[in-house]
C-alpha cells in the first residue's frame, strides 16, 4: 500500500501587502537595544541571584554560632605532625594586615588517645624550617561524599622539639581535651600544624573546622543593588527593542468571517464572563494558532550535522527566549489592566515562536527540510511557519490562571511527549557516622517520545533515502499540539487548546480558510534584519 502524497507549497501566492512604513529605518537601533537589554538582564539576573544566595548564607551564619562548620572528622598519622596545605597563597609573609575582619577561621581538635594536643598557625616558611628532616604528614584533600582524607607523607629521621617551646607561632593553643584556635585571616602564606603537645610520634585527633565572614552581608547588599539596577536598565531596553521590532515586522491579519470568540472577543455568560473559565473553541473551527510544515527533498546524511550547523540559531534563540519571557510578563500586566495584548509585543513574540519552529523543523523537532532557516522573525517563504491570529480583546481574569492552572492538563500530556526519566546510583548519608549506597534515584535524563520518533525517521532516511509520510504527519501533530499550548500559555489566545492530535503538514481546514501566509509559505520576500 503506497503512502499518501503530501501537499506541496503553492507555486503562486497573492501579492503580499507592502511592509509597514518605516520598517527598514531604525531597525538596527532596536536590535541593538534588544541585544544590550538581554545581556544586561542575563547579567543582572545572575548578580541578583548571587546576592540573594549571599544574603541567605549571611542569615544562616548569623542564626547559629556565627560559623559554618564541617562535621567532626578523625585525622591520624604515625608521624610527628599533621600539617595543612598552603593557606592564602601569598609569598610575602610581611604583607600589610587588613584593617577589618575579612574572614575568621576556627580549628577545634581533640586527641583520640587522651594525649595533650597542640594546634599552631605560623608562616609556612617557619613551619618548613621547624619540620625540616622530621617525618610529618600533609593533609592534601578532604572529600565529604563519600568521606575520605588524602595525605602526603614526608619522610625524615630528626626528632622535633616540643612545639609549645617555639616562638615563631602566630597563634597557638595546647592542652588536654578539646583545643580551639581562632584566627582572623590575613595576607600571607600560612600553615596549620597539629601535634602531640610533647612532640611524640603518632598523632590521632578529631578535628572540626569552621569559617565566618563579616563581609557576607555587605557583599549581598551590593550584589542585590547592582543586579536590580542592571535589571531596571535591561528590561526596559528589551521591551523597547521588542516593540520596535514588532512594529516593523508586522503581523498576520485575522481570518475573514471568524467568530467573535476566534477574534478575541471576551466570552459572555456564566462563569466565563467572570474570567475564571477558558473559552473553548468550536470543534469545527481551526485553532487560531496555526503551525505548518512542508516535507521536501532531503539528503540522506545532512541530518547528522544539522544540530551543529544550527548552533548560531541556538545562540540567538537563547537571547530571544529571555526577551520572550520578559515581554510576556509585560504583556500579562497590560492584559490584566486593559484587556489588550500590545500589538507590537504580540508580533515580536509570535516571531520568536516562528523562529524557534523553523529551527526545530530543520534541526531537531522534525528534520523535514534541508533548507537553512532564515535569521528573521518575519514570515518568509520557508517551508515551516507559525502564525497566531491577533486577538482584539482578551479576558482580564484569565491572564492570572491560564498559563499555570488551566494549562496543567496539557502540561501533563506534553510531559509524556517531551519528558523522560533516567536513573543513577548515588551515595547517601545514613547518619550515625555511616554511609550507604543510597540506591537508585530518578532524575531527568533519557530521551523523549518526540526525539525518539524524529531519530527513527532520520535512521530510516539514512538507509532508505525516504522520510516516511505517516511518521512525518504524526511528528507534525505532536509539534502542533506543543505550539498551540505554547501560544495559550504565553497569553496570546483565550481559546483553550483542543485535546486533539491534528496530524499532517497543514492545519485542518474545517470552516473557512486562512490567509495564504498561514496555510503555506508566504510569497513575500522579507526585508533585512529581524
Amino acid at each position: 500500500m503506497s503512502e499518501p502524497v503530501l501537499p506541496q507549497p503553492p507555486t503562486s501566492q497573492p501579492a503580499a501587502p507592502p511592509p509597514p512604513p518605516g520598517s527598514g529605518s531604525g531597525m538596527a537601533w532596536y536590535i541593538v537595544a534588544l541585544v544590550v537589554g538581554v545581556l544586561l538582564t542575563m547579567l543582572g539576573g545572575s548578580v541578583l541571584a548571587g546576592g540573594i544566595a549571599a544574603a541567605a548564607v549571611a542569615a544562616r551564619q548569623n542564626a547559629g554560632d556565627g560559623y559554618f562548620s564541617t562535621r567532626t572528622a578523625e585525622l591520624s598519622s604515625s608521624s610527628y605532625a599533621l600539617t595543612s596545605p598552603r593557606i592564602g597563597g601569598f609569598t610575602a609573609n610581611d604583607a600589610p594586615s587588613v584593617p577589618f575582619d575579612v574572614a575568621r577561621v576556627r580549628i577545634a581538635a581533640e586527641s583520640t588517645t587522651g594525649d595533650d594536643v597542640f594546634i599552631g598557625l605560623a608562616p609556612r616558611q617557619a613551619v618548613d624550617d621547624y619540620l625540616r628532616g622530621v617525618a610529618h604528614t600533609e593533609v592534601t584533600r578532604i572529600d565529604t561524599e563519600p568521606f575520605r582524607v588524602l595525605y602526603r607523607e614526608l619522610g625524615g629521621t630528626a626528632t622535633p622539639e616540643e612545639p609549645g617551646d617555639q616562638t615563631f607561632w602566630t597563634q597557638s593553643v595546647s592542652g588536654a581535651g578539646e583545643q580551639e584556635l581562632s584566627w582572623s585571616v590575613q595576607p600571607g602564606d600560612w600553615s596549620i600544624v597539629i601535634m602531640n603537645a610533647d612532640a611524640s610520634q603518632g598523632v590521632s585527633v578529631d578535628v572540626q573546622a569552621g569559617i565566618r565572614s563579616n563581609l557576607l552581608a555587605p557583599i549581598a547588599a551590593s550584589l542585590v543593588i547592582t543586579g536590580l539596577v542592571m535589571l531596571l536598565i535591561g528590561i526596559p531596553l528589551i521591551v523597547l527593542g521588542a516593540m520596535g521590532i514588532g512594529r516593523r515586522i508586522g503581523g498576520t491579519p485575522p481570518r475573514q468571517g471568524m467568530s467573535a470568540a476566534s477574534a478575541g472577543q471576551p466570552p459572555v455568560g456564566g462563569m466565563a464572563a467572570a474570567g475564571v473559565m477558558p473559552a473553548a473553541p468550536d470543534e469545527d473551527r481551526p485553532y487560531p494558532a496555526q503551525l505548518t510544515g512542508y516535507l521536501g527533498p532531503l539528503s540522506r546524511w545532512l541530518w547528522l550535522v544539522k544540530w551543529l550547523l544550527a548552533i548560531p540559531h541556538y545562540i540567538l534563540l537563547f537571547g530571544l527566549w529571555i526577551a520572550f519571557v520578559v515581554t510576556t510578563v509585560i504583556a500579562g500586566f497590560a492584559i490584566l489592566f486593559s484587556g489588550r495584548y500590545p500589538r507590537a509585543l504580540f508580533n515580536f513574540n509570535v516571531g520568536v515562536l516562528r523562529w524557534n519552529w523553523r529551527v526545530g523543523f530543520y534541526a531537531y523537532s522534525a528534520l523535514a527540510t534541508d533548507r537553512y532557516p532564515p535569521f528573521t522573525l518575519r514570515q518568509t517563504d520557508y517551508p515551516a511557519d507559525f502564525v497566531v491570529e491577533y486577538p482584539e480583546r482578551l479576558s482580564n481574569g484569565l491572564v492570572l490562571v491560564k498559563w499555570w492552572l488551566l494549562a496543567i492538563p496539557h502540561y501533563l500530556v506534553l510531559s509524556a511527549v517531551l519528558g523522560a526519566n533516567g536513573w543513577w546510583w548515588g551515595w547517601g548519608w545514613r547518619g550515625s557516622g555511616q554511609w550507604d549506597d543510597g540506591g537508585a534515584r530518578v532524575v531527568g535524563a533519557g530521551i523523549s517520545l518526540l526525539t525518539a520518533l524524529v531519530l527513527i525517521a532520520a535512521v530510516i532516511l539514512l538507509f532508505s533515502g525516504r522520510y516516511r509520510v505517516r511518521l512525518f504527519e504524526f511528528i507534525m501533530g505532536l509539534n502542533r499540539w506543543i505550539y498551540r499550548v505554547a501560544a495559550y500559555a504565553a497569553l496570546m489566545r483565550d481559546e483553550y487548546p483542543p485535546f486533539r492530535l491534528d496530524q499532517g503538514g497543514m492545519e485542518p481546514q474545517r470552516v473557512g480558510t486562512l490567509p495564504a501566509e498561514a496555510t503555506g509559505p508566504s510569497a513575500r520576500a522579507t526585508g533585512q534584519g529581524m
